[in-house]
């Protein structure tokens, strides 16, 4: 079975990877706009904001299962198939794409006001402060939330398994369960076990090295670079406040 439990491990990576990418890729900026669309915001828009909002909580609150059958329609428009992992990454990208948006609205909401209020009184526009301050600020919050992200899409793809999809959740079901193999089914739990234990560790690891740097990708060297663009006031040699 050894052949077999390899390529289900390979399977399993491949639509958790290919998913996770599309929903760092869509969810980040669906995060970032609940920010900067909310009460009090850079873009403060609370129709566009409720709305995003309410989407985003449906998508959420969908199980998992039903949103496969839901899309079965469109994964089959956009790959061709509705089974085999390349038809497991719609549904395992969708469902996780609201989901990493609300980690993002989390991470986001935590970066210091006086860092955005610095930026705006030197003249940054949103996207200078998105791109100088809101990310890198939130950036080890952002990588533990795709760690979390991560894992939960590796449950999703066990459960997508079940389905037709392929990797170590098919294994289980299809040899551990419906063959009575119950040695192989607890052979595949372990595994995912591990996969999910090292997957935490690295993003844990990340995560607290980047906040011992103080959370920065050099946030604090940007807001140099921009005072020393500002004119110096007449009669001073200074840079103007």
């Amino acid at each position: 079975m050894q052949p077999l439990l390899s390529q289900a491990c390979w399977d399993t990576l491949y639509m958790v990877g290919w998913s996770t990418l599309v929903a760092v890729v869509a969810g980040l900026p669906l995060g970032v706009l609940l920010v900067l669309t909310d009460r009090g915001g850079l873009l403060q828009n609370t129709v566009a904001n409720k709305v995003i909002g309410q989407v985003v909580n449906i998508a959420r609150s969908m199980p998992f299962i039903i949103l496969m059958v839901a899309l079965m329609n469109f994964t089959r428009t956009v790959t061709g198939t509705t089974i085999g992992r390349e038809a497991a990454i719609v549904p395992l990208a969708i469902g996780a794409i609201p989901f990493f948006a609300r980690l993002v609205e989390t991470a986001v909401r935590e970066v210091d006001g006086g860092l955005v209020e610095a930026v705006q009184a030197m003249g940054g526009n949103t996207w200078t402060i998105v791109r100088k301050v809101l990310v890198p600020e939130s950036l080890p919050s952002l990588i533990a939330g795709t760690t979390t992200t991560i894992v939960a899409l590796i449950g999703y793809s066990a459960m997508a398994g079940t389905v037709g999809a392929g990797g170590l959740g098919d294994i289980a079901i299809r040899y551990g369960y419906q063959r009575f193999e119950t040695e192989l089914m607890w052979i595949t739990v372990a595994i995912l076990a591990v996969v999910i234990a090292l997957i935490q560790f690295a993003g844990d690891h990340a995560a607290r090295s980047l906040h011992r740097r103080g959370g920065r990708s050099g946030p604090a060297p940007k807001l140099r670079l921009l005072r020393a663009k500002e004119p110096a006031t007449p009669g001073t040699g200074k840079a103007a406040v």
